[in-house]
């Protein structure tokens, strides 16, 4: 019996040290069970060099146009030009760690930006990166920054007024949802201005507005942001920034982070607003991309494609359909001219592309004519179709009146006998453009413009002093409110006034007025 027990201990032993496994590995088992293997991958290059703002790479083979690629240091770079054995691509930032040698991967993904309700009231730059201070952004939704326009079935004709505010542009020079109206003049003329007096004007209208800076002082951004907080629209709007110290790569690409941040409301069946503070940075950034990656230069040294890169920009806001939401995009490119050459390349390309322009003039810039809108080289290409009705009635002839002044102001100045309809012509002229004077970032009521403007063309202002017609001003828009109120609703509700609604409120506006006449 011991030696069958001592030849049978020999061959139990395997099968206790197997048990003994089985259970110590059952839970890695049990770890493991479902998962499978998956192999990843990553297609690596090598930078050959680096310059101001680009990067040549070598050995990434598979690159796609626009893709983005990782570089070291954790900057990114878009895929630009894809050359035979190498890649141009343009950096989104700067690291020391980037030099000739260092490793780059490819991601398989395009540039893309955080969109939403959570962006409203943040300041960010071209990537979506917060720049305010007030922790991460909570948005759970990314866009591309390139997408193609909608098609032109998807659209609907521009109607619906989108009010600036201003006397001048809702009167003369109209702007509608889903409009692309250019403003355009020398700098420091207060282009801006207009522009954010629009998206004040949209705090309670329920538009959100996006406002893109590209290329300016960090300083003038912070007091764009000053006054938006300030006057309680900011937490409807969107701040895109990227200033002349950031990359050329961000300045090219933030007008398409918020075109897709301003696009997103669209989509949802809501109404949007972007500005493009200015495209003139966004040109010369573009230049000075392609000039370092080596394209073909052409007129004033920009590339071929720069009148492309703001067509697919601007082409994207639209007032689309009823079937796609029936949002609308708005877009205010802003442009820089010198020497009030409104006819040099960049300008001309974007009077083409856009529906119509708001120039501003150094001239009436420096006589204090504010906002200082040329209204003879002021056009909006959609008319009278975004108008409220009550405009026609009173705005109708306004600006070829005024124009005409604005010669005749020129000619008189060489006469010493003029007779008296010339005189009474010059009277009205230059009380009307007292009354388009405005105060910065005081937006006006559509109501209140109809009454004021109705009462200068009726003549009521005639026999008030030029330097009384804002107090009469403020007297006609308080009592239309006091004596008129109902009449006011009916205007902003876009009917149109009759014969009856023009003697009341020309009446109304003759009371308003009476004091500072007599006191005359």
């Amino acid at each position: 019996m011991t030696r069958m027990q001592g030849k049978e201990s020999p061959g139990n032993a395997p099968e206790t040290l197997a048990a003994v496994l089985k259970e110590a590995f059952e839970p890695l088992e049990h770890a493991l069970r479902g998962k499978r293997a998956a192999v990843e991958v990553r297609e690596r290059g090598t930078v050959v060099s680096v310059g101001r703002g680009v990067a040549r790479v070598a050995g990434l083979e598979g690159a796609r146009s626009e893709e983005l690629l990782a570089f070291p240091g954790g900057v990114y770079g878009i895929a630009f030009n894809l050359d035979p054995g190498s890649v141009g691509a343009i950096l989104l930032g700067e690291s020391p760690e980037l030099a000739a040698g260092s490793d780059v991967r490819r991601t398989g993904r395009v540039v893309d930006v955080p969109v939403g309700d959570a962006l409203l009231g943040r300041v960010v730059d071209a990537i979506g990166r917060p720049l305010d201070g007030k922790g991460p952004i909570g948005a759970h939704r990314r866009r591309p920054v390139e997408r193609e326009a909608p098609p032109i079935m998807d659209r609907l004709p521009v109607t619906v007024p989108l009010q600036t505010g201003l006397k001048v542009v809702d009167a003369l020079i109209p702007i509608g949802r889903g409009q692309r109206e250019l403003i355009l003049g020398d700098r420091q003329t207060g282009k801006t201005s207009i522009a954010v007096d629009a998206i004040i004007n949209q705090r309670d209208k329920e538009v959100r507005s996006v406002y893109c800076s590209v290329g300016q002082r960090d300083s003038s951004v912070a007091r764009v942001a000053s006054d938006l907080e300030k006057r309680g629209a900011l937490e409807q709007t969107v701040l895109v920034v990227a200033s002349g110290e950031e990359p050329a790569g961000m300045r090219f690409i933030a007008p398409y982070a918020a075109m897709a941040m301003g696009e997103y409301f669209m989509e949802r069946g809501e109404d949007a607003l972007v500005v493009f503070d200015d495209l003139t940075q966004h040109a010369r950034a573009y230049r000075e991309l392609s000039l370092l990656l080596r394209r073909p230069p052409g007129r004033e040294a920009y590339p071929g494609d720069i009148f492309f890169i703001h067509a697919r920009l601007l082409e994207r806001s639209t007032h689309l359909g009823e079937e796609r939401g029936g949002g609308s995009l708005t877009a205010l490119p802003i442009i820089e001219t010198e020497a009030q050459n409104v006819s040099a390349y960049i300008p001309t390309n974007l009077i083409s592309i856009t529906d119509g322009q708001i120039y501003v003039s150094p001239a009436l810039f420096h006589q204090g004519a504010m906002p200082a809108v040329d209204v003879g080289k002021s056009v909006s290409r959609v008319g009278g179709k975004t108008q409220l009705a009550a405009y026609r009635a009173v705005a109708g002839d306004l600006r070829l009146s005024y124009s005409q002044f604005v010669e005749l102001e020129k000619f008189a100045r060489f006469s010493t006998r003029l007779d008296e309809e010339t005189k009474r012509r010059l009277q009205r002229g230059r009380r009307v453009r007292e009354v388009l004077k405005q105060p910065l970032y005081e937006p006006v009521a559509a109501p209140e413009q109809i009454a004021v403007l109705h009462a200068v063309n009726a003549g009521v202002l005639d026999a008030v002093p030029l330097d009384m017609v804002a107090e009469a001003e403020r007297r006609i828009r308080a009592a239309l409110w006091e004596r008129l109120p109902a009449l006011a609703e009916r205007v902003l509700a876009g009917e149109r006034l009759g014969d009856r609604d023009r003697k009341a409120l020309r009446e109304v506006s003759e009371e308003a007025v009476r004091g500072i006449t007599e006191r005359r």
